[in-house]
């Protein structure tokens, strides 16, 4: 079956970091990969934090993987 002939399934993650919103991705995206097989793209959903005395101190973002069905 070529690329353009593909199906393709969505799941929805949340990463997480202390350190920044690109590892927070990161992060999601490691995880994912480590069950899901054939992963070609995400999409942010929302991005969102926590603060402590005027500060981020933890960010998280939502996630839609897409990943090719065999």
């Amino acid at each position: 079956m070529s690329e353009s002939e593909s199906v393709y399934r969505k799941v929805e993650v949340v990463g997480s970091s202390g350190a920044s919103i690109e590892d927070a991705i990161q992060n999601a995206i490691a995880r994912a990969s480590s069950t899901l097989r054939n992963i070609s793209w995400f999409e942010t959903e929302k991005i969102t934090g926590h603060i402590v005395d005027g500060k981020v101190a933890h960010y998280q973002v939502d996630l839609k993987i897409g990943f090719r069905l065999e």
